[in-house]
């Protein structure tokens, strides 16, 4: 999924993880684009030195890899990064332009403008200081109680962290409502991996965050900066210590447990709920789904034992650290030293301009303003004969997982007639949604960085706790057009492609259809597998979760699933890293059921005609190039490991090479051969569609 949470300190914590991505976008930026033939392929990026056998990424990109310097403000730079920085500098073109002109006030084009030209204004927000923060930061200072911690970081708007996070969220076993959603929340670093790993690495990373804890507190004027932080992180590491891991917080039955208020207040009683939830706007609801049950009741003790004047401190710092880049240049350069520099090996902080397109955009393209920058986006960038030939594509992958499913050696036919009806109404989004988000309540001023952040976030949850007694709304879309990426949702059962993600060389309607298909239609087919994977198989047609498997379906299902889990838990990026197969799982199986179906679906599409040889490249050959051109990439090891300790997806390398090893088609098309370094025998490759 991603399981990447764009919502603020985890207060909404689960709502993303209600999602599953297509990837987790680095930062993006300016370089030299790949060049390819007309047919869509980059045969220049080959090293056709190395046998397609021994390590197919490397034979299909290697040539690129070898020769590609990675910008200093990126930490790792693939395809998909190419194309998202093709989208954001139409993006920036677009917002310059509105900006460069006055605007009517109250419109789209106004509060975008504002907004964005407010945070370019770095001369501004330096001459300000503390000045729009001291209100917020006194408040801190004031707190008497556990419930006065509570009820300040629970306003809207305000930039807090608890270790508990409460947000509207859908309900996975009644699709049509909202609920309130509870989970573990708290930490400033990733993962608890940061806190709790003996790996060298991390251990650095752990000796160097109190210093920036204490640096971020000194610049704000706090007294006994130092033994703050390291109160601050000895609580975080408590914290960590009882969070649950990241692939037992997969687990969608072990998250689903629902509790009315006075079920809720009675499990965990030392945390001050009625404080949380007043302060929310949210006292009169009685629906709620308890995340990490085992965590939630242990954090609700560690919070009330915890003393008031080390909340206060760490309140101070997550306060800070939230908004830094809305503060003076001193804060700024401090969080990207660390967390750039540090925790991720950046070593160039990025342009404003881009920072201030993502502050627009939101993280994973779906915060508050992400809809009115589509809006101006789909005007201008977006083809609707890119629209209509994807449709067509979409309609031949829908047909090959119905194949696929008829055809399953290991389904009975009661679950394959489930499985079926949940192929024959998925829900398919492309470019844009019907109906643009109302920003008409939203107040967006000029000069005013800190509050636009601050009243755009309150706007958001107030729009999202005001629909929480309504019906579900099933054409929202929680990611903007302009955004490189996309999700599929179980609890709707939907699949989501913005406008920006149809551009070469993911997708190009006059390329080759083979590459289109191990473009594209990898990318499709790996939202269309997540429906299916050993999470979203959990929900039927309907987007229910429930048990809708036949016992010895399920029992031979997680056969494979465990098999593959296994795959990926024998590679090993950096030496004493392994990949965590269990966590990476879903989206091991969305990659490989999203091209194996792909791969179905192009010979649909061919109709029984024979595929062109083109430059040498037979159809079949063109296919699984195309799919390894989209996770061509470089990474720098500290981002590396950032990943593979907090992504559920597994690193580029391996969703080529971990996935292409375990379809047949592959060997047959490159005539790969025992003793091949990639060589899996038959009767050890997964095949579960």
């Amino acid at each position: 999924m991603t399981l990447i949470s764009h919502l603020r300190a985890d207060a909404l914590i689960r709502r993303t993880l209600l999602t599953v991505c297509l990837y987790a976008p680095a930062a993006i930026t300016l370089a030299a684009e790949p060049t390819a033939p007309a047919w869509g392929f980059d045969t220049t990026g080959m090293d056709t030195r190395i046998k397609p056998g021994d390590d197919f990424y490397r034979y299909a990109g290697g040539t690129w890899i070898a020769n590609t310097q990675m910008p200093d403000d990126v930490s790792n730079w693939d395809t998909l990064a190419v194309v998202a920085r093709k989208a954001q500098a139409d993006v920036r073109q677009l917002v310059d332009a509105v900006a460069a002109k006055k605007q009517p006030r109250g419109s789209i084009e106004q509060k975008v403008a504002d907004f964005y030209t407010a945070y370019l204004d770095t001369a501004k927000i330096n001459a300000l200081g503390l000045a729009p923060f001291e209100a917020d930061l006194a408040a801190i200072q004031a707190l008497k109680t556990h419930e006065d911690f509570i009820a300040l970081v629970a306003r809207p708007g305000f930039p807090g962290n608890t270790p508990i996070g409460i947000g509207p969220s859908l309900d996975p076993k009644n699709p049509d409502r909202y609920v309130l959603e509870v989970g573990q929340a708290g930490l400033g670093l990733p993962s608890r991996d940061y806190y709790l790993s003996a790996d060298d690495a991390f251990v650095k990373i752990r000796a160097q965050y109190p210093r920036y804890i204490a640096q971020l507190l000194n610049l704000a004027h706090v007294p006994d900066a130092e033994a703050a932080a390291a109160a601050i992180v000895a609580l975080e590491t408590q914290i960590a210590q009882l969070q649950w891991p990241l692939e037992k917080r997969r687990d969608r039955e072990l998250t689903y447990n629902p509790m009315n208020r006075a079920q809720l207040l009675a499990f965990a009683p030392e945390f001050p709920w009625d404080a949380y939830l007043g302060a929310g706007g949210v006292a009169g609801q009685d629906r709620f789904v308890v995340a990490e049950l085992g965590a939630v009741k242990d954090l609700a003790k560690l919070f009330r034992e915890t003393p008031l004047e080390t909340w206060r401190a760490y309140q101070t710092f997550h306060y800070l650290n939230a908004q830094a880049d809305l503060m003076p240049t001193a804060f700024d350069d401090a969080h990207f030293a660390f967390f750039g520099t540090v925790v991720t090996g950046q070593p160039q902080q990025r342009e404003r301009w881009k920072r201030a397109l993502d502050a627009l955009n939101g993280n994973l393209g779906g915060g508050p303003l992400s809809q009115a920058v589509g809006q101006l986006y789909v005007r201008e960038h977006f083809s609707p004969q890119a629209k209509a030939e994807v449709a067509k594509l979409v309609d031949n992958l829908l047909a090959a997982y119905r194949k696929r499913i008829e055809t399953s050696p290991w389904m009975s036919p009661e679950t394959r007639r489930i499985a079926m009806r949940k192929a024959e109404t998925v829900q398919i989004k492309i470019g844009y949604p019907d109906r643009w988000t109302d920003y008409s309540a939203l107040t967006i001023e000029p000069n005013d960085a800190a509050g636009n952040e601050k009243r755009l976030n309150v706007f958001e949850w107030n729009r999202l706790v005001a629909r929480l007694n309504d019906k579900t709304d099933r054409q929202e879309w929680t990611m903007g057009p302009q955004y490189v990426n996309a999700y599929y949702n179980p609890v709707f059962n939907e699949i989501v492609f913005p406008a920006a993600i149809l551009q070469p060389p993911l997708f190009d309607p006059n390329a080759d259809l083979a590459v289109n298909y191990g473009g594209v239609g990898g990318v499709i087919g790996h939202e269309m597998g997540h429906g299916y994977d050993d999470q979203g198989a959990k929900s039927d047609e309907h987007g229910v979760l429930r048990s809708w498997w036949q016992p010895e379906d399920e029992a031979r299902f997680k056969v494979l699933t465990q098999a593959l889990a296994a795959q990926f838990s024998a590679y090993s990026p950096l030496p004493g890293l392994h990949i965590n197969g269990e966590f990476t799982s879903g989206e091991n199986m969305g990659d490989l059921g999203g091209l194996s179906v792909a791969h179905e679906a192009y010979r649909i599409a061919l109709d029984r005609r024979a595929a062109p040889v083109i430059d040498g490249f037979t159809g079949d050959q063109r296919f699984f190039l195309g799919w390894a051109q989209v996770w061509r990439g470089i990474q720098r090891e500290e981002s590396l490991r950032y990943q593979v300790t907090s992504d559920v997806h597994s690193p580029d390398p391996y969703r080529v090479n971990g996935i292409v090893r375990n379809i047949d088609a592959w060997y047959e098309a490159f005539g790969v051969k025992p003793g091949d370094a990639m060589y899996l025998e038959p009767a050890q490759r997964v095949h579960i569609w």
